[in-house]
């Protein structure tokens, strides 16, 4: 009976840190519409909800500070429930980043634009599918799953630098773009640490379902 009692919390607790997961990405697709479309509005509303993700963050650690306490988990379990704390604290990073972009997305709208945006929607795509894919990956106790996440931060990267080199060209072609174009760099930069926490979690995932913490290894070089 107190097994039983112990799984449903478990579940209450997976369940919670789906649904942060889900409004951490919602935070993120918003940052981007609000960044594509110019929308001042839009990135206030990002700014203002923050905090329930704060919330639920804080939520989530003091659930999992209970369970630790009150049922000395071992094995699996106690995997499942450090991880989500963990997991937690992705998110809520995630969730900073996602209103960073819209401080930066405010600036931005006070000057003309100063390129079409192709590239940073791109890294914000990927980086928001690593974000989804890695909580599935949670949820579904898939590390193959998790272990693609892991291969997908390079593209992000490619995009990252192939931004920066572009943004770069503009300051020093015409000084008067150097602030529009340090500001997209500071977007770019966030959405690269966006698909790092992506990978954090990814990471963490692997842990829970493997047992093997793969943390700071880097993969074999092939001959």
């Amino acid at each position: 009976m107190k097994q039983r009692h112990f799984d449903e919390e478990l579940a209450e607790l997976k369940a919670k840190l789906v649904r942060m997961a889900g409004l951490t990405e919602d935070q993120i697709d918003k940052a981007l519409a609000a960044l594509l479309n110019r929308d001042s509005v839009q990135a206030r509303q990002v700014i203002e909800r923050d905090h329930q993700v704060n919330a639920l963050d804080v939520e989530i650690d003091e659930e999992c500070i209970r369970l630790l306490a009150l049922h000395q988990p071992a094995a699996r379990d106690l995997r499942l429930v450090t991880t989500a704390m963990k997991i937690s604290t992705e998110l809520e990073r995630i969730s900073d980043l996602a209103e960073n972009i819209c401080e930066r997305t405010i600036e931005l709208n006070e000057e003309p634009q100063l390129k079409p945006y192709i590239d940073i929607p791109r890294m914000g795509n990927s980086a928001r599918m690593m974000v989804k894919e890695s909580i599935d990956a949670f949820v579904k106790d898939d590390s193959t799953l998790a272990r693609k996440v892991l291969t997908d931060d390079d593209l992000v990267d490619d995009l990252m630098e192939q931004v920066f080199r572009e943004l770069l060209s503009y300051m020093i072609e015409d000084t008067q773009t150097i602030s529009r174009a340090i500001r997209l760099s500071f977007i770019a930069k966030y959405l690269e640490r966006v698909a790092d926490h992506a990978t954090n979690i990814a990471e963490l995932v692997v842990y829970l379902v493997e047992g093997k913490i793969i943390r700071h290894t880097s993969p074999p070089i092939s001959s």
